[in-house]
């Protein structure tokens, strides 16, 4: 299995798990509040969000990857969605493992 298929397989696991956060609002809040450990973006996201995302990313230092298609993110967690953030220290760590070398 590779990396991506292994991230792929844990954002599944978060989204049961209820540790994930999805969608470009809900993702803001989280940062805000700081308890955004890991932000994923799609590469088709559009530029517009890709840089409110990483603008705020950076703002809160909250790390955040442009990986992945909307399509792979979407049916990794089984919801239509170009945003997906973890607020779990533990999916947090293993997702900058795997994807932050």
């Amino acid at each position: 299995m590779n990396q991506d298929q292994k991230v792929l397989n844990l954002l599944g696991m978060a989204m049961k798990a209820g540790k994930l956060v999805t969608g470009e609002d809900l993702t803001l809040k989280e940062i805000r509040k700081e308890q955004a450990k890991v932000v994923l973006v799609a590469v088709d996201a559009s530029e517009k969000t890709k840089k409110k995302i990483s603008d705020k990313c950076r703002h809160y230092q909250t790390p955040f990857v442009v990986h992945f298609t909307k399509a792979e993110l979407s049916q990794a967690i089984g919801k239509d969605r170009t945003i997906c953030t973890t607020t779990d220290n533990g999916f947090g760590k293993k997702f900058r493992e795997l994807l932050i070398h």
